[in-house]
């Protein structure tokens, strides 16, 4: 199973959206496998977003999602990242659709609520970021023989 990793902006903690995002993630039918709260340092949000270093808007992302705390999942199923990104939809809210987190709850393009892994290998860079060397859980969901 693929493994993705999503993470509830500070926006979205503020605003009370956490459950929000993780109801519409165990409905569709990915499994959780970690799950944490926590305050992004300055280190910790510039080796998430280094991809994006030197970009004109590198910075306001360091400073928001630095600004309150975060929550951070590690997604497991068939095709997961995929399915993330349609689900979140587009970065910028006003191409996102209607129905996706972002389309639903976003007006912004740096608040938009969600940030997740667009690849394999970021989300294995961004799940080492954020969980270290911390384990994923292994369980089996009682529908898996139905999803997968």
């Amino acid at each position: 199973m693929e493994k993705t990793l999503l993470i509830v902006k500070p926006d979205g903690v503020v605003r009370g959206l956490i459950g929000e995002v993780i109801s519409r993630v165990e409905r569709k039918g990915l499994k959780i496998v970690a799950l944490k709260m926590m305050k992004l340092s300055k280190e910790k949000a510039e080796e998430l977003y280094s991809v994006h270093k030197g970009k004109p808007f590198f910075q306001e992302l360091i400073e928001h999602i630095t600004s309150a705390p975060i929550v951070a999942m590690i997604l497991e199923g068939e095709n997961a990242i995929q399915i993330v990104r349609n689900m979140i939809g587009a970065t910028d809210p006003s191409k996102a659709n209607p129905g996706t987190i972002r389309g639903d709850y976003a007006l912004t393009i740096t608040k938009n609520v969600v940030h997740a892994a667009d690849s394999k290998e970021n989300a294995e860079r961004e799940i080492k970021v954020i969980f270290g060397t911390e384990k994923p859980i292994e369980y089996k969901r009682t529908d898996e023989n139905w999803l997968y």
